[in-house]
């Protein structure tokens, strides 16, 4: 059905999905992507608003919206997790970390059926897009001011906050408080959130020597980048953009070995502390 110029008929929202599926897969497992800004658009959320705006703004009908949205974050989310078992160690446990996405999955359908009227281009756009721009704002900075790795994150949150604006705010004036939204919530963050930008690689406690196949298992954050740099060596990469405190493990074989992190600040240095938090089965 053709609504802002372009066709979101059910096979192009099966494609879609099917395309954003493989595209993001291969950021996944490529290690030339890895800890980059392309891998994050298997992570966080930030990539897709862009193929959930695009679905929203070329259907006719709310419910339209809200079911082809739906069944695209339906078909994409488990398609890229089940294309991952291949190339990694956890096999079929990868889907551990699907949980997450299930439940953006869900809300989707709500948040597409009142998103449509983004398609109104008035002041309800700009406040449907409000949180969207906020969001974006956030990440951008965070991106920026965090992993220099992200760079590029940031620079296509920016873009995103610029097209939207352009595309779905007609006056100036609705241009002008767009704008405002994530220019607001970056100038607050900035002022607001701990300078913490603590860069690390250190060896794990009690000298650990991991086979070359140990996987590193992690749920994403903002706040916390922790990968396994050499596993032989027992060797970990650490990245923090606040203090505080989160938990990582490791599985080897059939062992899972737990660890708990912590960024703190040591009379005005910023260090980290690595403990280990017992071991378990895989299975």
């Amino acid at each position: 059905m053709r609504y802002n110029g372009l066709t979101m008929s059910w096979p192009v929202v099966i494609l879609l999905a099917a395309g954003a599926s493989v595209l993001t897969t291969v950021f996944l497992v490529v290690p030339a992507f890895k800890g980059t800004s392309f891998e994050r658009m298997g992570v966080y959320l930030e990539a897709w608003f862009v193929p959930a705006i695009l679905i929203m703004a070329n259907c006719e009908k709310p419910l339209e919206s809200a079911l082809k949205t739906f069944v695209f974050f339906l078909i994409s989310q488990p398609l890229i997790y089940l294309m991952q078992v291949p190339f990694t160690t956890l096999g079929w446990g990868i889907f551990m970390y699907y949980k997450h996405w299930f439940i953006i999955t869900l809300a989707t359908f709500p948040v597409a059926f009142a998103g449509w009227y983004i398609t109104k281009r008035n002041w309800l756009s700009v406040l449907i897009f409000a949180p969207v721009l906020a969001f974006l704002g956030y990440t951008a900075y965070q991106c920026a001011a965090g992993n220099p790795s992200y760079i590029l994150a940031a620079v296509f949150c920016a873009l995103q906050i610029i097209v939207y604006v352009l595309a779905f705010f007609p006056s100036i004036l609705q241009k002008v408080v767009g704008l405002a939204i994530p220019v607001i919530v970056v100038l607050v963050l900035s002022f607001t959130m701990p300078k913490v930008d603590l860069t690390s690689e250190e060896t794990l406690p009690e000298n650990p020597s991991f086979s070359e196949e140990a996987t590193l298992l992690y749920d994403w954050n903002e706040t916390f980048n922790v990968q396994l740099v050499d596993p032989v060596e027992g060797l970990i990469y650490i990245h923090a953009s606040d203090y505080g405190t989160t938990t990582f493990d490791i599985q080897d074989g059939d062992t899972v070995y737990h660890y708990t992190l912590e960024i703190y600040n040591d009379n005005g240095t910023d260090r980290t502390r690595v403990t280990p938090a017992g071991t378990d089965s895989a299975e």
